[in-house]
């Protein structure tokens, strides 16, 4: 299976249907913590319905249009994040990401952000990425910012979830503001 160190403990792991299972642990176990700013949770009924998922995300993967990892910390699955759809004529795509509440603060999700990008702008020669929050998800606004991303505006009403709209804040980064740090895995 691939995997990708981010750090000596964080690493990547493409999303494949063996970990269905483990997945659907994890977000049953934060059910309500994830459904407060995530829209899927209440459709993950069954680990079926993640393998699903990871079925659907292999296809974009074998399509060239996008792909999913798994983010582990010591070898425990903590979330996942992904490239939503790689638009390969505008050379831009969008992160999108999701931790468990027990790894929060560990620096998962900012680490795992940073190697998605430089892989993006460096492999796939990409001139845009974007990541887009809840308006007042504060953790998840943090990553973009921490990262130096620009703050570009809000969509109103951007995103149904549940029984509201709400405001998503818009991040962008540009292929020449991008300074990927330097990699040293111990």
């Amino acid at each position: 299976m691939f995997s990708y160190p981010v750090s000596a403990e964080i690493k990547l792991k493409l999303l494949q249907p063996i970990y269905a299972e483990e997945i659907y642990e994890v977000t049953n176990n934060n059910r309500i913590y994830l459904r407060e700013w995530l829209p899927w949770v209440d459709n993950m009924k069954s680990a079926a319905d993640t393998k699903l998922f990871i079925e659907s995300e292999l296809q974009k993967f074998a399509n060239n249009s996008g792909f999913s990892c798994g983010m582990y910390y010591n070898d425990q699955f903590a979330g996942c994040i992904g490239f939503h759809e790689l638009d390969w004529r505008n050379r831009k795509t969008s992160i999108g990401y999701w931790l468990a509440a027990e790894f929060q603060g560990l620096g998962v999700v900012t680490s795992t952000c940073r190697e998605m990008i430089t892989y993006a702008f460096t492999e796939y020669g990409l001139n845009r990425i974007e990541i887009r929050a809840g308006e007042y998800n504060a953790r998840s606004r943090a990553v973009p910012e921490r990262l130096g991303f620009t703050y570009e505006g809000s969509i109103r009403q951007a995103e149904w979830l549940y029984d509201r709209c709400i405001d998503h804040a818009v991040y962008g980064m540009l292929a020449g503001e991008w300074k990927p740090a330097s990699r040293s895995i111990v």
